[in-house]
């Protein structure tokens, strides 16, 4: 019994070092890495398992987004106004310390007295900023259009990536209306 036990011992033995040198001859030529047989015996597949995304990390302190003083609004050509009626952010973390801010406006195009319908255009600017200094920041052209007969429409825009670097501590998120929005009359189809 003695006998059979060391022998079951040295067939155990024998396998993990066949095992061992199979997986060596599996090698790549250049010997960084193992070739098919070395990655089947260690993954128990040809290659390696897939990479998993990295999870994200929960963000204590995302700020909330304001909007720049006297940026609220602006005065569009045809005598309407388009505002920001919304805002929403989310903050993601990363391994690295680093930040992904994703912000969501919402505009909203009013016609004035007088105003006809027609396409608005303004130009929207999403800052991340610390104190003076810029983080990240983006600029999109919105347009908005009010159909005939209706007074009013909106528009949303989700700008996502903006970056934060690691280390940077507090950052402010910070919406803008830019001078500039522009409202194109409705094209009226002629009697054919």
């Amino acid at each position: 019994m003695i006998a059979t036990r060391s022998s079951t011992a040295v067939r155990v033995v024998t396998l993990g070092g066949l095992a061992l040198a199979l997986a060596g001859c599996g090698s790549t030529a250049g010997g960084s890495g193992p070739g098919p047989l070395g990655n089947l015996l260690a993954f128990g597949a040809e290659g390696p398992p897939p990479v998993a995304a990295e999870a994200p990390i929960d963000v204590l302190d995302c700020p909330p987004v304001t909007v720049a003083e006297g940026a609220a609004a602006a005065r569009g050509g045809a005598g309407g106004q388009v505002s920001i009626s919304d805002l929403a952010r989310e903050c993601t973390g990363r391994r690295d310390g680093t930040v992904l801010v994703k912000v969501g406006v919402q505009l909203r195009a009013l016609l004035g007295p007088g105003g006809a319908s027609g396409r608005f255009d303004t130009p929207v600017s999403i800052v991340v900023r610390r104190g003076d200094q810029v983080l990240s920041s983006r600029t999109r052209r919105v347009a908005i259009t009010i159909p005939a007969g209706q007074a009013e429409s909106t528009a949303s825009i989700v700008e996502d990536g903006l970056v934060v670097p690691p280390g940077t501590g507090e950052f402010e998120v910070e919406v803008a209306l830019r001078a500039g929005a522009a409202a194109a009359p409705a094209r009226r189809r002629g009697r054919g």
